[in-house]
Parts: structure tokens; sequence; C-alpha cells
């Protein structure tokens, strides 16, 4: 009988500046160890500062890419980088609140050409403002979200209507949605007023962003769905 092999750790970066105070950067690393806990397997995770990321091969070695809330970020274009290098190379990655918003900005000028597009919160007087103020800023709010059936936050989750808390004041701004939704980039969430919170990208193994930030359910001893379905993304990418 042949010893059973140990199953591999999987690495996880932690894109964006850690900062000790923001409620989402103490939930993060107990959601993670709940999730590899109670199921996912062996886990490790690495902060990643934003102006530390200037080459694709400051990415290497990580199985999965978690762009984490705190924006604005101190150098957007690592935050890009991080975000396109796990869209091009399949890899896994999670993307809450401020990872939303760059996920949008990095998908609008790499994939749709829009170079000028910017976030209303570094460049508000740019022609593309594409991250707008929200109508009403979701700080420290709860609200319900349904979701699109079959999509993979809802697989996560086990059911299309759910109830996230938030700390955001910037999200998709209207008058780009339609075009920006239009092709792979998927809406999959949307809250009580039909505002977008979630979206994911299609043909891809787990490319899942939100505006609101489900790591804050490790605070209240839960373990976030989305953070074990990306750990279980990126070992069942590793086998």
């Amino acid at each position: 009988m042949h010893p059973q092999v140990p199953a591999p750790t999987i690495r996880i970066a932690l894109v964006g500046d850690y900062d000790p105070l923001i409620t989402a950067h103490q939930a993060i690393p107990l959601a993670l160890e709940r999730a590899a806990q109670e199921g996912a397997g062996p886990m490790e995770y690495q902060w990643l500062a934003t102006a530390d990321l200037h080459q694709e091969k400051d990415l290497e070695g990580f199985h999965g890419i978690w762009c984490v809330p705190g924006s604005p970020y101190r150098n957007i274009e690592g935050a890009l980088l991080a975000i396109r290098v796990a869209r091009e190379q399949q890899r896994p990655f999670l993307g809450t609140c401020g990872g939303f918003q760059h996920a949008v900005l990095e998908y609008a000028r790499n994939v749709l050409g829009w170079a000028d597009a910017e976030h209303g919160e570094t460049a508000p007087d740019a022609e593309r403002v594409l991250l707008t103020p929200l109508s009403c800023a979701m700080v420290e709010a709860r609200d319900s979200i349904q979701l699109r059936a079959n999509s993979r936050i809802a697989r996560a989750y086990g059911t299309t209507c759910i109830e996230e808390g938030y700390r955001c004041r910037y999200g998709v701004n209207p008058d780009f949605a339609g075009a920006l939704l239009s092709g792979t980039l998927l809406p999959t969430g949307h809250d009580s007023a039909g505002d977008l919170r979630s979206m994911e990208l299609d043909e891809h193994p787990f490319f899942v962003a939100t505006l609101f930030q489900p790591e804050r359910a490790a605070l209240q001893d839960r373990t976030p769905p989305l953070v074990r379905a990306l750990l279980t993304t990126c070992r069942e990418c590793q086998a």
C-alpha cells in the first residue's frame, strides 16, 4: 500500500497595500485559513504591495490572485498588471471592492482597447471615467444581491439570493455599462436597486469580482463561499 501523497500547497497573492486598520484586510487571512481548514487543503498567502509589481515575473509561483480592497492603490499599474496576468494566464482570480473596480478598468483598457479609461477616484476629470461615485455610497452597509443563475458566483453560494456587506464609494458608470458588459465580461449580481454588484469573466476557470466584501463573513466566524471556491479552483487547476 503506497503512502498517501500530501496535497501541494496552494499559494495566493494578495495584491494591494496592506493596512492593519482596514477591516477587509483583517478579515482576509481569516477567510483563507477557514477555507483551507474546511477542505480546500494546504494554503499560504503573501501580501504583494502594488508598488512592488512591475513585471509578470513578480507574480510567478502564485496559483491564485486576489486583488483586495483598499484603493486608491499606491501604484495603480501594479494592480492592473496582476489582474491582466490572472486574466491572460487563466489563473483563478478574485477581486473585491477596489479589486472589482480595477478588474473593470483592466478589461476596458486591455480587452476593449479603451486606452483612455480611468477611475473617477484618481482621474475624475478624464474623458472616459469608467468608475464613478455611487448614487448612494455603500459605506459600512449591507444589502441583498440577486445572482445570475448558473453563474460561478451563484454556484459558489449555492443560491441566487444573498446578503453582503460593503465599504465602497465607486461603481461602474452606467454610461459605459452596456458596451463594457456586451462581451466576455458578464454581469452576475445586482442589488435591490438593480445596480451591478458582481461580474465574472466567461471562458476562464474562475475570474469573479464583487463590489461587496465577502471576506467580512470570516469576522463573524463564517467561511466566505467565494474564498472557498477560489482555493478549490486553484487546486483543481493544479491537478
